[in-house]
């Protein structure tokens, strides 16, 4: 009769192991899809320290952060639009420029 041996090298690991954790908060940020359309964006993506919200780094078209002055009332009715006043600030200067 012949000894069973392994077939396969004892410090090899399923690469199944290295792959993150399927956690709700994963999910929330997680993309749907059904055959190839999307049904719901990603809101997140899988960073290295875990789930990060939000768009990863765009590299080639990173935003540049700048030190700015503004009147108060200028910031104040930006803000007063609610979450996304920075955005909403960077479309009214394209089109003031002519961007």
């Amino acid at each position: 009769m012949s000894e069973n041996v392994p077939t396969t090298d004892p410090g090899w690991l399923d690469p199944a192991d290295d792959a993150p954790e399927m956690t709700d908060e994963l999910f929330e940020i997680a993309e749907f899809s059904i055959g190839g359309k999307v049904i719901r964006p990603a809101t997140g993506y899988l960073g290295p320290n875990g789930v990060v919200r939000g768009r990863p780094p765009q590299r080639a078209r990173a935003k540049q952060q700048v030190t700015l002055r503004l009147d108060p009332d200028v910031v104040e009715r930006f803000r007063a639009d609610g979450p996304g006043w920075q955005g909403r600030m960077n479309e009214a200067l394209r089109k003031a420029a002519g961007l």
